[in-house]
């Protein structure tokens, strides 16, 4: 995830510029040199879109992200620019694909209940349920299994590693947050551990190599619209995992 090529003093350099000036110029040209990472939080944002979504606008909506970032950032806090600013820029894009209402509430509905479905699925047989045991558990067709797979991607819009500005903006977290937070990453890291072995590669090319859809297809040989609804699959057997972690601690 690498910004402009300037140094990284001229980068310094420029930040000061912005600092004194609260300026346009200065502003744009902080703006240039980290335009490269609307492009990357764009690409892995892709690996749950449909085809029909207009990438310039997701970029020109991303861009808007990264100004609002510059805008905002304290350079006194402890934290990264960029780290804070693929969360302003992502949040950007994700208001302008809601905005859009791109997912009818009907495909919602039918989401939710794959989602339950597999959980209970999980629950019952002791391991993930194939796709056949899921379209079986739900009643539906041959023709609604597929359409309803290509909604999946949609309803993963926000993924498992997803933070909140106010997150990165929080001063040192609570002991007791700190410990629930462990906690969950431990349960995180074995459901990892027992998802089907193409969705295990998914996940760890995506959010601990930070590759993007394109880059994943590419490596594993299989059309980006696959490694999506690989990723889609995963993303809601983790969750069913940390949903039943949080459901033993209250």
């Amino acid at each position: 995830m690498e910004s402009g090529e300037a140094p990284e003093n001229e980068v310094s350099h420029l930040w000061e510029a912005y600092e004194q000036a609260r300026g346009n110029e200065a502003r744009n040209a902080l703006a240039e040199h980290y335009l490269p990472l609307v492009r990357y939080v764009a690409g892995r944002l892709a690996i749950s879109l449909p085809a029909h979504v207009d990438r310039d606008d997701l970029l020109s909506s991303g861009f808007f992200g990264l100004l609002d970032a510059i805008e905002r950032f304290d350079t006194e806090r402890n934290i990264k620019f960029e780290t804070y600013a693929s969360v302003r820029i992502r949040g950007a894009m994700v208001d302008y694909l809601r905005a859009k209402d791109w997912m009818p509430v009907t495909a919602r509905s039918r989401v939710r209940k794959y989602g339950d479905t597999m959980a209970q699925l999980t629950n019952d047989l002791g391991r993930a349920p194939t796709d056949e045991e899921i379209q079986q558990a739900m009643a539906l067709s041959d023709k609604e299994f597929r359409a309803l797979q290509a909604q999946l991607a949609m309803a993963t819009m926000v993924p498992i590693d997803d933070m909140s500005v106010e997150t990165l903006e929080a001063a040192t977290p609570s002991p007791s947050a700190a410990i629930e937070e462990e906690e969950l990453r431990k349960t995180l890291a074995k459901a990892i551990d027992k998802l089907p072995e193409k969705e295990r590669i998914v996940v760890s090319l995506y959010y601990y190599d930070e590759l993007t859809l394109k880059e994943i297809a590419q490596i594993l040989h299989l059309t980006e619209a696959r490694i999506s609804q690989l990723h889609s699959k995963a993303v809601f057997r983790l969750r069913g995992s940390l949903a039943r972690m949080k459901a033993s601690l209250i």
